[in-house]
């Protein structure tokens, strides 16, 4: 604590460097508690916005659904509401809280995804999948905010890398869960049986997850010291969190955050362009998981349930190369702040683009031109793994890069960048069908490996040239 330079007024923060109350200085032990409650509960949304895929004909066949985009819109609305909900909720939680946010919104995705399993017909469906991805949604932003709350850029790579491995893997395990729920029973089970689970990982958040916002921490202690002080003595003093300002007013810290998200997606050119990149990451992603299925239910034959397991393909590549990368982000981040005088900078994430940018277009080549009844199953699937490895490397250094640079406000940063490409997650998977028809797998992956080695083989050292100008130019941005 000390006092303002007038002497009027209290100012609250830690105490010292060390302060146990710091989330910073957690035991190893209590921080990696939160960031797998975290890491589960932002696996478990994704595997409910993709799991009830392979049960879409058996849902169509019981509403009588007979329109394909109605159809890919009961899996891809849930996507959709992906881009909403980060831009309210993100910038909640940096007004009340990222545990009382992130868990109340697990609530509400638990109780709508609960109703999309009594739905009894396509409209009671598809609102209730928007209303549960908006809820579903929180992690995708408040948790990388979590992790920028524990963790000292320096420790953070393998946190982030656990943490960012979780929105791809979930789509990646909910089809093959679903394959063989749909194949053995009814399709209400996808949404009983990802309820059972959330509520155990719900179960679990409320013993382990505590609140780690330094702002929030900050203001409850400010308040114990209110309450401890002589009342006549308190009315006397103000006393404010090192975080608040002197005009510290709810009507505008509620206006400021709520509009923070949308001020950092149109005034930030570096969130725009890392936005962009992975929307486009991520909606290739999502399109290239549409076209599993056809490729080894169409062009090998095999039944639902096996067709299903060829998307371990992905998630060994997703898995593979995240385990590797953790090993090295923080090594890679370490080597260059020692060169740079013990000063560390977010530009030193991106060196894990450089190969993630050069495997995925490698990745889509294989697969779409070995997709043929005359090649072997497993050259595709090598492709599949490929594209899989590529688009964790991006994903990480991204997600990485945007909480070393918006720390603070990182909640609010993902929120954005979320936006970008959860759009193209609901809208690229929609044009797929039609696309792969007119062109064929092998012209079809080509076109979108060209764009990837167009928009992401330059993007790395475009952003170690220019990222750091483009961050002093920032408002939000750690300088």
């Amino acid at each position: 604590m000390s006092r303002s330079p007038s002497g009027d007024a209290l100012i609250v923060d830690w105490d010292g460097p060390d302060d146990p109350q710091n989330p910073k200085n957690w035991s190893r032990k209590k921080k990696w508690a939160a960031t797998l409650i975290v890491s589960a509960f932002t696996f478990i949304s994704p595997v409910s916005s993709s799991m009830m895929a392979p049960a879409s004909p058996q849902i169509a066949k019981e509403f009588g659904i007979t329109n394909s985009s109605v159809i890919a819109l009961l899996t891809s609305v849930f996507v959709a509401a992906y881009a909403f909900g980060p831009l309210f909720l993100g910038p909640l939680s940096e007004l009340f809280g990222r545990s009382r946010v992130l868990q109340l919104a697990n609530m509400w995705y638990l109780a709508w995804n609960l109703g999309c399993a009594f739905a009894q017909n396509e409209g009671q469906l598809i609102a209730f999948r928007f209303l549960a991805g908006l809820g579903g949604s929180a992690p995708l932003s408040i948790g990388g905010g979590v992790l920028g709350d524990l963790w000292r850029p320096e420790e953070r790579g393998e946190a982030i890398a656990l943490f960012s491995l979780a929105p791809l893997l979930g789509p990646v395990i909910g089809p093959t869960c679903g394959a063989w729920v749909g194949q053995r029973s009814t399709w209400r089970w996808v949404f009983w049986a990802t309820t059972i689970v959330d509520g155990f990982i719900q179960l679990l958040g409320l013993f382990y997850l505590r609140e780690t916002f330094p702002p929030v921490l900050l203001e409850r202690k400010a308040q114990a010291i209110r309450k401890s002080m002589d009342p006549e003595k308190a009315q006397n003093c103000e006393i404010r969190t090192v975080y608040d300002s002197a005009d510290r007013q709810w009507k505008n810290l509620i206006k400021k955050a709520l509009i923070r998200p949308f001020a950092l997606f149109a005034n930030e050119p570096i969130v725009q362009l890392l936005g962009l990149f992975m929307a486009f990451i991520y909606g290739t992603l999502y399109l290239f998981l549409t076209t599993i299925p056809s490729i080894f239910e169409g062009v090998y034959r095999e039944p639902v349930g096996i067709a299903g397991l060829n998307y371990i393909a992905l998630g060994v590549g997703l898995t593979g190369a995240s385990q590797i990368n953790a090993r090295l982000l923080d090594r890679i981040y370490k080597h260059y702040q020692d060169k740079n005088d013990g000063v560390g900078k977010p530009e030193y994430r991106l060196p894990s683009m450089v190969p993630g940018s050069i495997i995925l277009p490698i990745g889509l080549f294989i697969t779409g031109w070995t997709a043929r009844a005359d090649v072997h199953w497993i050259a595709p699937d090598i492709g599949i793994a490929l594209v899989g490895a590529g688009t964790i490397l991006n994903f990480q250094s991204i997600t990485t890069y945007v909480i070393d640079a918006f720390t603070l406000h990182a909640a609010s940063a993902l929120a954005a960048v979320t936006f970008f490409r959860s759009l193209a997650g609901f809208g690229f998977p929609l044009f797929a069908p039609a696309m792969y028809n007119a062109l064929g797998y092998g012209k079809g992956d080509t076109i979108l490996a060209c764009v990837a080695i167009v928009v992401g083989v330059p993007a790395p050292f475009l952003f170690w040239t220019y990222g750091e100008r483009i961050r002093h130019a920032s408002k939000y941005a750690r300088k």
